[in-house]
């Protein structure tokens, strides 16, 4: 089936009742990798159909250049859509997706507020509000979510436990590269000499005994560390690769058969 792009909400939520069984949804921001197309394999396997959307959300970025510096590779995007089978993708726009400006918003009151929401405030309001919407656009069976982001995939979760939201959330394993770097779109934006540098982090994550450890570890090499901290038996961390902001986590007691899980 050649790939179907739908520009808005509106023009989706019209063909939704012409998807026959189950659907999935893969919701992205672009600068699509391994994987993304894991998380794609994973729903097309899945499910009678899947929806990809992309849509870079303005209001989960706290720095405007960030936002402004996050890469646009749409014609690559379509090109690894169509390699791998997505039958529908939805490209909305702000105004679509916003037309009330933001004013409206999801925000949860906790875990929301440690980790990469202690650094970066009002992300979550912006990643949990931008979920709710494609959710509801999307009325997908299954929703598919990376590992990498784990807590985004926990908020997610519970947000949509308690809103009773229908579409069942599905976490998919992180993918590295072959050197251990978790793969992500800001990987992209990284020069040679960071690239290689970057792969320190899980390294560092990985092998130290504790949190505390693995900071001055990563500090001494002369990374920038928004924090390191072990939560529920994992390690999540965030660092700074030149002005290039990378996050990772991973199960402590993860086995000697997959030490990057």
């Amino acid at each position: 089936m050649p790939l179907r792009t739908f520009e808005t909400a509106a023009a989706w939520r019209t063909f939704r009742p012409q998807v026959v069984g189950t659907l999935g949804v893969v919701p992205t921001m672009g600068a699509l990798h391994a994987g993304h197309v894991s998380l794609m394999e994973r729903s097309l396997d899945d499910n009678d159909a899947t929806l990809v959307t992309i849509f870079v959300n303005p209001t989960q970025f706290d720095n405007p250049n960030d936002l402004a510096g996050y890469p646009d590779r749409m014609v690559e995007d379509l090109e690894v859509l169509r390699n791998v089978g997505v039958p529908y993708l939805l490209t909305p726009t702000y105004d679509d997706l916003y037309a009330d400006d933001f004013r409206y918003r999801v925000s949860e009151q906790a875990f929301s507020r440690e980790l990469c929401g202690a650094h970066r405030p009002g992300h979550f309001d912006g990643v949990l509000t931008v979920v709710m919407k494609l959710l509801n656009i999307a009325q997908a069976t299954r929703a598919y979510f990376g590992e990498k982001d784990f807590q985004q995939l926990t908020l997610v979760r519970g947000m949509t436990e308690a809103f009773f939201i229908p579409t069942e959330i599905v976490p998919c394993p992180t993918i590295r590269e072959t050197d251990g770097l978790a793969l992500s779109s800001r990987n992209f934006k990284l020069d040679a000499e960071d690239r290689a540098r970057a792969t320190a982090f899980p390294k560092a994550l990985r092998e130290s005994p504790t949190a505390d450890e693995a900071r001055a570890v990563l500090e001494a090499q002369g990374f920038r560390v928004d924090y390191v901290e072990d939560r529920g038996g994992r390690r999540f961390g965030a660092v700074y690769v030149g002005d290039v902001r990378l996050i990772d986590n991973m199960q402590l007691n993860a086995s000697a058969d997959n030490p990057l899980s």
